[in-house]
């Protein structure tokens, strides 16, 4: 299994004034980074959100991995995930072959359809459209990618005379595909199109083991000659003290998913077409909400937090499980730079080196 991380560039707002927190935030990361490749973690993902403060200020991930990339040598970059209704794939196959380049071919990206009410609003992206969207961008996004010119006549978008899209991105034929899975019916999506699926983080472990389970037997079922890849995202904080671990993710990890909940609401709250199953998950939210507590998202698999024999326990259960990536959001964007870091180091020299493709 291996070991990623993931941030949300979270602000929370008891860290102090926020436009000095916020920079803090930025470039604090950088180091983290910087330091997990020394480390041997795996990957780092950023997300892409807009309009959701605290909880993340991730608007621009591509110029942020464009940065990591310069203080980085080995560390894979995640974007996890671009939403494709969002831009033009004319446009995101340039900034992502630029950023290949950069990272001298360490890409990893992730794609989805997004699930804020107000982003698809903003960016004149109509929520009923974006799963039909989302298809036809992946498909221009991957011609875009390859070496031949390309013109399109599509529903959403339109390139009328042949061009040649520059630069070429360092792998071929482009960087692994990974597609944001929510439903049961995205986990089969993504199989089907050979692509990699990313669960998490706010979705139960008992509900994700089932879907990595359909995932696999789809993926089976389409005869791709390359292994399925699974990931998922975790909030974890690992310290030589239990006690002292779980004492600052009481404080951190509600935070961090009281403000998720928080901003998936108007999703979860209300019918919008083609995100039912959101509106099935919206269910658990009240009693989430209402229980909301570190034991509570022990209990629901969405947190580990302790020392590193507890950590390892935990973890040994996704892999058995069919997890082969973790993405670990470390306090959950919600502890000190200082503390970060701690947890880190112990992470690679107490945890990772127990799981096969760890450090």
């Amino acid at each position: 299994m291996q070991f990623d991380l993931f941030y949300e560039l979270a602000v929370p707002g008891y860290t102090g004034v926020e436009d000095a927190a916020e920079q803090a935030v930025f470039h604090d990361t950088l180091a983290e980074l910087a330091l997990a490749d020394e480390l041997g973690f795996g990957a780092a993902w950023l997300v892409e959100h807009h309009f959701m403060p605290e909880y993340s200020h991730s608007s621009a991930p591509d110029l942020f991995l464009a940065a990591a990339a310069q203080r980085t040598t080995r560390l894979r970059l995640g974007l996890g995930i671009v939403p494709l209704p969002y831009h033009h794939p004319v446009l995101v196959a340039e900034r992502i072959a630029t950023l290949d380049i950069l990272s001298r071919g360490r890409v990893e990206l992730g794609i989805g359809r997004g699930f804020s009410p107000l982003e698809h609003r903003v960016f004149a992206a109509p929520m009923a459209d974006s799963r039909a969207q989302m298809g036809e961008a992946l498909d221009l996004l991957r011609a875009c990618l390859g070496p031949d010119p390309i013109s399109h006549a599509g529903t959403f978008y339109a390139v009328p005379e042949a061009v040649t899209v520059h630069p070429r991105p360092v792998q071929r034929p482009h960087p692994p595909l990974w597609l944001a899975a929510v439903s049961p019916e995205s986990f089969e999506l993504a199989a089907g199109l050979g692509l990699g699926v990313l669960a998490g983080p706010f979705k139960p472990w008992f509900m994700v083991r089932e879907d990595l389970r359909r995932y696999r037997r789809a993926w089976q079922a389409a005869g791709h000659a390359a292994p399925p890849r699974a990931a998922m995202t975790l909030g974890i904080l690992c310290l030589e003290d239990g006690r002292r671990a779980r004492q600052l993710g009481r404080q951190c990890m509600p935070w961090f998913y009281r403000l998720l909940l928080q901003h998936t609401r108007p999703v979860l709250a209300e019918l919008y077409a083609g995100y039912e199953y959101y509106r099935r998950l919206g269910r658990l939210a009240p009693l989430m909400e209402k229980t909301l507590s570190l034991k509570t998202l022990e209990l629901l698999g969405l947190v580990i937090v302790g020392d590193p024999a507890h950590c390892r326990r935990k973890l040994a259960a996704l892999t058995g499980a069919g997890v082969d990536r973790v993405l670990c959001a470390v306090g959950a964007g919600g502890l000190p730079h200082g503390i970060v870091c701690e947890s880190l180091e112990l992470l690679a020299r107490e945890v990772l080196p127990h799981f096969e493709g760890g450090a």
